[in-house]
C-alpha cells in the first residue's frame, strides 16, 4: 500500500471523486457497527446475548458494497457483516431483539445472530452451513435477469467458505448464466483457526475466476473509499451488462472466529501489523487531518450513535422473554396454502404414469408463468425420461433450464427464485443424486418460513425406485430421507390420475414439496386420466379395496404389487389403502381402516429400519392399540443397498414375499 503522504495513516485515501458530505456520510456509517460492536461485546460478558462472531477490522467491506448497491438489491451477507444491515437502517431495537431471542426479533426467537433474512430491507441472512446461500444468490439474479431488471446482488462469503463446493458451483452456474452477482470473499486471513496457508495454494482468491471465465478483482478491505468507489464503479457496469464477478476483500479478523474462540493461536506481530490498518480509526484520522472532519463533528456522530443503541437497548430490555406457544409454533412451519380445487369435464385419455407426469408440468406451466424448470438435459433433450420433451418449444430457454451437474446450487437457485418471487422445479435425473443436493433442501428449503417467513415455492421431482436393474445409484427409493424434517412436504403417487392432480397442487403450493416418480412405473402403468388441468388435495389417501380380514397400508410401486398379489392368490375382503401423500400423512384414514380390520400390513419398497413404515407402524400402536387383534406387521426390502443383477434385485425386494406376510398375518 502506498502510504499516505499527509497522514500517520497506513491506507492510502483517494478522495478525489467524493464529496464532502458524502465521506462523512461513510464515516457516520463505518463508526455505527463498530460502536454497536463494542456495546455487544458489553453485554456478552454480562451474559445478556449468547454469542457474538465480531467484524471488527472488516467494517469497510460491509459499508462499501452496502453503500455502492441500491436499496432494493438484494444483499446476502454473513457472520461478520453488521454494516450491511445498519447501512440499510434496519431498525437497532429489532436487531437486539434478534440477538437476545425475543418475539421482535426477526425469527421470534427462532435462530440467533444473524440467520435471518427480511424482504423489507433486501437482505437475505446465511445459514451456518455457508455455501447454500452463494447458489441463493444464482437464484435471485437470475430472477432479475428473467424480468429484465437491471439489478445486481451481491453475496459474502470468507476464504474459508470458498473451499466448500457450493462457492464452485454458484460461480459455474453464475458464469454459464451470464447473471449479475457480485461474489465478495472477505479474506481476513483464518477460517475459525485455519489460517490461509491450510485452505487453499492459489495466491489470491480471485485468480479463481479465470477458471470460470469470470471476472474478478482484488480490493483493500480496510479502504472504505476503495470498496466503495470500486464497487459502485463495477455494479454500474453489472447493471448495463449482467455478468458475475468475483471480489476479493483483503482484511484481517481482529477477534475469534467467536468470542469464545480467542486468537491465541494468532502470531502477535500479524495482530498489531493489522491493528495499524484498522478502517474506523485510520479513516477518522485521514478526514482529521484533511479538514473534512472536526473533533467536535466526530463527538457529535459518536454520542448520537450511542444514544441511538441506549434508548433501543433500554426498549427491548423491556420486551419479555420468548415464550413457547405451540399452536404458533406449528403454524409457521409452512406457509399457509388454501387448496383450491381445479374440476375437470369428462373427456379422458387412457395414458401412461409418464404422460401424466408430463401434462401436469405443461399444464402447470401454462397457469403459471412465473415457473421456472431447472435440471440436468431437460430442455434440447427433454430429459433422461423425456417428460418434458417439446416443453422448450413451447415456453423458451429462459424457462426450461439445462444445468450443470451441481445439484447442491441449483437447488439454492431454486430458493433464490422463490425469494425474488418465482416459482421453480428442480428435476433430479435421478431421486439418488438427491443426497447432492441434501444440505439446502433440509436446511435451507425446510425451514426458512419457520425461521422468517420465507417460503420455498419449490417443487422437486424424483424419479425413484427400483425393478429396473439399475442397481445401488439409480434405483433408491429415499422418501425416508425427507419425511423426518418438519417444513418439506412429501408426495407418492401410484396412478397416472393422482400423479397428475397431485403435481398440479405441488406446483400450486407455496412450500416445498418433493414429488417421487416410480421408474418402473412410468411405461408399465395406463389409467384414463382426465385432459383438462385439474388438482388434488395432499393428505387424502385413497381406498383402493374395502374390506374386513385386514388392511394392507402403502404407496408408489408396492400397491401395485399388493394389488397383483390379491389377483394371484384370490384374497378377498382386504382393504388396500394407497396414501399417495406421504407428508402430510392422512393419519384418518389410516386409524379408521384398522379399526376396521383389526389387521393391518404396512408395505413399502423401503427397507424397513427407519422406514415410513416403522412410523406408519408406530402411530397404529399408540392410536389403535385396543382394536388390534395381531401385531402391527411390516414388510420391506431387504437392509442391503440395492443390487444390480436382476435374481439379486429380485431377492431383495419384498414382494415376493408379500403372500406368505399375508398368510401370516390373516392365520394370527
Amino acid at each position: 500500500m502506498q502510504p499516505n503522504s499527509t497522514t500517520e495513516s497506513s491506507i492510502y485515501f483517494e478522495k478525489d471523486k467524493l464529496s464532502s458530505a458524502q465521506l462523512l456520510d461513510l464515516y457516520a456509517a463505518l463508526l455505527k457497527p463498530r460502536l454497536i460492536e463494542e456495546k455487544m461485546l458489553i453485554l456478552l460478558r454480562q451474559g445478556k446475548i449468547s454469542k457474538w462472531f465480531s467484524g471488527i477490522g472488516q467494517e469497510a467491506i460491509s459499508i462499501g458494497v452496502s453503500k455502492s448497491l441500491n436499496a432494493d438489491e438484494y444483499i446476502l451477507p454473513m457472520h461478520r457483516n453488521l454494516g450491511v444491515f445498519t447501512s440499510r437502517n434496519v431498525p437497532l431495537d429489532r436487531l437486539f431483539s434478534q440477538w437476545q431471542g425475543k418475539q421482535n426479533g426477526f425469527t421470534k426467537g427462532r435462530d440467533r445472530s444473524f440467520h435471518f433474512g427480511t424482504q423489507e430491507y433486501k437482505i437475505i441472512g446465511m445459514i451456518s452451513h455457508l455455501g447454500p446461500q452463494l447458489g441463493v444468490a444464482d437464484g435471485i439474479a437470475l430472477a432479475h435477469k428473467l424480468r429484465k431488471e437491471n439489478k445486481v446482488t451481491a453475496v459474502f462469503t470468507g476464504e474459508g467458505g470458498t473451499s466448500e463446493g457450493d462457492f464452485h458451483e454458484a460461480l459455474n452456474i453464475a458464469s454459464v448464466w451470464d447473471l449479475p452477482v457480485l461474489f465478495c470473499i472477505e479474506n481476513n486471513g483464518y477460517g475459525l483457526s485455519t489460517p490461509t496457508n491450510e485452505q487453499y495454494r492459489c495466491n489470491d482468491l480471485a485468480d479463481r475466476a479465470q477458471g470460470y471465465g469470470m471476472e474478478s478483482h482484488i480490493i483493500d478491505g480496510n479502504n472504505v473509499i476503495e470498496v466503495y468507489t470500486k464497487v459502485s464503479e463495477i455494479a454500474k457496469s453489472i447493471r448495463e451488462k449482467p455478468r458475475p464477478v468475483l471480489l476479493e476483500f483483503k482484511t484481517f479478523r481482529m477477534r475469534g472466529h467467536e468470542e469464545a474462540s480467542g486468537t491465541k493461536y494468532v502470531p502477535e506481530e500479524l495482530m498489531q501489523f493489522w491493528q495499524q490498518k484498522d478502517p474506523v480509526e485510520n479513516y477518522r484520522r485521514f478526514l482529521v487531518d484533511e479538514n473534512i472532519l472536526s473533533e467536535e463533528q466526530d463527538a457529535h456522530f459518536k454520542n448520537e450513535i450511542k444514544t441511538e443503541i441506549d434508548e433501543n437497548l433500554r426498549k427491548v430490555n423491556k420486551e419479555a422473554a420468548s415464550e413457547y406457544d405451540e399452536t404458533k409454533e406449528l403454524s409457521d412451519v409452512y406457509q399457509e396454502f388454501i387448496y383450491q380445487e381445479f374440476k375437470y369435464n369428462s373427456e379422458t385419455e387412457n395414458i401412461r404414469f409418464i404422460d401424466a407426469i408430463s401434462q401436469a408440468v405443461k399444464q402447470s406451466m401454462q397457469q403459471h408463468n412465473s415457473l421456472v424448470l431447472m435440471g440436468q438435459d431437460i430442455a434440447e433433450y427433454g430429459g433422461v425420461f423425456k417428460i418434458t420433451e417439446g416443453l422448450l418449444e413451447e415456453f423458451g430457454k429462459d424457462r426450461v433450464r439445462n444445468t450443470p451437474i451441481c445439484e447442491s446450487a441449483i437447488v439454492g437457485t431454486a430458493m433464490g427464485l422463490s425469494i425474488g418471487g418465482l416459482k421453480a422445479m428442480v428435476e433430479m435425473q435421478f431421486g439418488d443424486f438427491v443426497s447432492s443436493g441434501f444440505n439446502p433442501i433440509v436446511n435451507y428449503l425446510a425451514k426458512s418460513n419457520y425461521r422468517w417467513n420465507q417460503n420455498a415455492d419449490v417443487v422437486i421431482r424424483m424419479p425413484c425406485g427400483a425393478g429396473v436393474g439399475a442397481g445401488p445409484f439409480h434405483s433408491q427409493t429415499n422418501e425416508a430421507w425427507f419425511t423426518k424434517v418438519p417444513g418439506l412436504k412429501v408426495v407418492y403417487p401410484a396412478f397416472p390420475y393422482d400423479a397428475k392432480g397431485l403435481l398440479n397442487t405441488a406446483f400450486n403450493d407455496p412450500n416445498p414439496v418433493l414429488f417421487f416418480e416410480h421408474k418402473a412405473l412410468y411405461r408399465s402403468i395406463r389409467q384414463e386420466v382426465p385432459v383438462d388441468y385439474y388438482t388434488l388435495p395432499f393428505g387424502k389417501a385413497s381406498v383402493l379395496k374395502e374390506g374386513e380380514k385386514l388392511s394392507i397400508i402403502s404407496y408408489g410401486a408396492a400397491v401395485h404389487w399388493a394389488l397383483e398379489t390379491l389377483q394371484a392368490t384370490g384374497l378377498e375382503n382386504i382393504e388396500l389403502i394407497d396414501l399417495r401423500s406421504l407428508q402430510p400423512l392422512d393419519k384418518e384414514a389410516i386409524i379408521n381402516s384398522v379399526k376396521k380390520t383389526g389387521k393391518v400390513l404396512v408395505l413399502t419398497e423401503d427397507s424397513l429400519f427407519g422406514s415410513l413404515a416403522s412410523e406408519i407402524s408406530a402411530i397404529i400402536s399408540e392410536e389403535c392399540f385396543e382394536y388390534l387383534d395381531a401385531p402391527v406387521m411390516r414388510l420391506g426390502s431387504g437392509e442391503t443397498p440395492i443390487p444390480f443383477a436382476s435374481a439379486l434385485e429380485e431377492g431383495y425386494l419384498p414382494k415376493n414375499r408379500l403372500k406368505e406376510k399375508l398368510q401370516q398375518l390373516i392365520d394370527y
